[in-house]
C-alpha cells in the first residue's frame, strides 16, 4: 500500500510540475488562458488513475502502459481532449484524399507544443537539460510525425525548436510574444 501511494503521489507531483512549468512559459508569451487551462485532463480519473498505475518518474506512464496493454487509453483520452497535441489534429484529407492527414495547427497551439515540449524535457531530463533537448527528442521522432504533421505546422514547430536550441529560452520567447503570437 505504501508503494502505490508513493506512485500516486510522485505521479501527482510530476505532473503538477509539469503543468506549473508549462503554464510559467505561456505566461511569458502571452497565453494566459492556456497556461491556466494546460493539461488538465491529466487530473481526470481516466489518465490520472492509469498515470498512477504505470508512473516510474524517468518518463511519461502512457508508455509504460502502452508496452504492458499494446495502447495507451489515458494518451488516446488525454490528446483528444488537448488542443496542444498535433494528433488532436488529425483529421480526413479532403479534395479526394482518402488517408488521414495532419490539418493546421493554430499558432497558439504550436506555441503551447513548444511550452509542453520544454517542460517535459526538463522534467524528465532534469539537470541534464540544455535547451537543445526539445529539438533531439523531437528529431528522434520525427519520422512517426513525417505524414501527420501539417507542413505549416512543422515548419513553425522546427524553427521555434532550433531558435531555442540555437539562442536560447529568452530569445526565443521573446521573439514568440513579439512576432509569433502577434500574426
Amino acid at each position: 500500500m505504501a508503494k502505490d501511494m508513493k506512485k500516486v503521489w510522485g505521479h501527482f507531483c510530476t505532473i503538477t510540475h509539469h503543468k506549473i512549468l508549462v503554464m510559467k512559459h505561456c505566461f511569458r508569451v502571452g497565453l494566459y488562458k492556456q497556461g491556466i487551462l494546460h493539461d488538465l485532463s491529466k487530473y481526470m480519473p481516466s489518465e490520472f488513475l492509469i498515470g498512477c498505475k504505470y508512473y516510474q518518474g524517468t518518463r511519461s506512464p502512457n508508455n509504460a502502459e502502452r508496452e504492458t496493454t499494446g495502447c495507451s487509453t489515458a494518451w488516446l483520452h488525454h490528446k483528444g481532449r488537448n488542443k496542444h497535441h498535433y494528433e488532436y489534429w488529425i483529421d480526413y484529407g479532403i479534395n479526394g484524399e482518402k488517408t488521414l492527414i495532419g490539418m493546421k495547427m493554430p499558432v497558439k497551439y504550436v506555441v503551447e507544443m513548444l511550452m509542453d515540449r520544454i517542460a517535459a524535457s526538463k522534467i524528465y531530463m532534469k539537470e541534464e537539460y540544455t535547451d537543445a533537448k526539445p529539438l533531439e527528442y523531437y528529431e528522434n521522432g520525427a519520422a512517426l510525425m513525417e505524414n501527420i504533421l501539417h507542413k505549416d505546422t512543422k515548419a513553425l514547430l522546427e524553427k521555434l525548436l532550433k531558435m531555442l536550441a540555437e539562442k536560447g529560452e529568452d530569445d526565443t520567447f521573446a521573439y514568440i510574444k513579439k512576432y509569433v503570437l502577434k500574426k
